[in-house]
């Protein structure tokens, strides 16, 4: 086939663009002519308040050969850009769709396509995590202009189906990233770090926003006693400072380490392999690209029972499933992990995961619908 992809791509850099060069090279393999296309202008910089979006000189990327035609602020760019796509004459269109500022630009392209063009997207958001009032509009724009969809849970998929009850969907679970080096060895990690290498490590990793619940996992913290570390690792959006007044209160709080900063993909590993757990305090969620990255490096995760996470993470088998974004309830559930569970049990368990979520069979399944 000749696949068209119009996604976020290198230079831009983040999950996203993580995710669509995994699976660019994996229908590369299988023998498609894939040509990439990406943004010249991907957020305007009031919409991303991060340091930020693009590569930096320490990223390990994979620097797929895009063409950047798509200014999403630049009506005019629409129409040359989907004028670019269309010359390549593409049996397959494929798109990815996480937040309603995409609508208007990535529906003109796919509405411009050739009649003989098939149009898919993957969906990791259908309804956003932040609300503005022109999303469901702009939304059900976009979703109409669309042949078929990928949900990688089943609350997404319930999203659309709201939207188009009719709509062909597959449901596939996001695949593990597999770009971020090997596990090391805990306690070199751990001193890597400057940790204490006897405490109990947990993990939060990842872009800082208010929806992914840092400060509930603060405020669990202090209900932890002083066995237990805390990792924060990841670029706030916005300010750090209410972070900083829960932490400055918190009766355990010399055992909290910031790294406030973007986590650059040669240092992945460093932080995956000091944890025991990786922790999901999240208040809402579709699913996250944290479990792909988290599953790869074999640390188990406690996850708040939002949107699609306990679908990806199986209670008692791959991490533990708290019922509720709550702090109590948070504390409970990570001492339960230490005192009641073997973690080798856990790892286990992923490591046969692992061989089940490939982006071979991601992309084959894409390929068949």
């Amino acid at each position: 086939m000749k696949i068209a992809y119009l996604s976020t791509f290198y230079p831009f850099r983040g999950g996203i663009a993580q995710f669509n060069a995994s699976l660019f090279r994996e229908f590369e393999k299988m023998g498609h002519k894939t040509q990439a296309f990406t943004f010249t202008t991907q957020y305007p910089k009031f919409l991303f308040p991060g340091e930020t979006q693009f590569v930096q000189e320490n990223d390990i990327v994979d620097k797929i050969d895009s063409q950047r035609i798509l200014n999403t602020a630049n009506p005019f760019t629409w129409l040359s850009a989907a004028k670019k796509i269309r010359k390549t004459q593409p049996d397959l269109l494929i798109m990815k769709y996480w937040m309603s500022y995409f609508a208007p630009s990535l529906a003109c392209v796919a509405g411009k396509m050739n009649k003989n063009t098939k149009i898919l997207t993957i969906l990791d958001n259908v309804i956003p995590h932040e609300k503005k009032f022109f999303d469901s509009a702009f939304t059900k724009y976009f979703l109409k202009k669309n042949h078929a969809f990928v949900a990688m849970s089943e609350k997404v998929k319930n999203d659309l189906l709201t939207f188009l009850p009719e709509a062909k969907c597959e449901l596939l679970p996001h695949p593990l990233y597999n770009h971020f080096g090997d596990i090391q060895d805990k306690t070199k990690a751990k001193e890597k770090l400057g940790i204490d290498p006897n405490k109990k490590t947990l993990l939060f990793f990842g872009f800082i926003r208010d929806y992914k619940g840092l400060d509930i996992l603060i405020e669990s913290f202090g209900e932890l006693d002083k066995s237990y570390q805390l990792l924060i690792a990841g670029e706030v959006y916005g300010n750090f400072s209410k972070y900083d007044e829960l932490i400055n209160k918190n009766p355990n709080k010399e055992n909290i380490h910031k790294h406030i900063k973007y986590i650059s993909d040669n240092e992945v590993s460093t932080y995956f392999s000091a944890s025991d757990i990786c922790v999901l305090p999240y208040k809402s969620a579709t699913q996250s690209g944290i479990t792909g990255i988290s599953f790869h490096f074999e640390t188990p995760m406690i996850a708040t029972d939002v949107g699609g996470l306990a679908e990806i993470i199986s209670h008692e088998k791959t991490g533990l499933i708290c019922e509720l974004p709550d702090a109590k309830y948070l504390a409970k559930s990570i001492k339960s992990y230490f005192e009641d569970y073997k973690q080798e049990g856990f790892v286990e368990n992923i490591k046969k995961l692992k061989q089940e979520l490939s982006w071979e069979v991601f992309a084959e399944k894409i390929i068949d619908l």
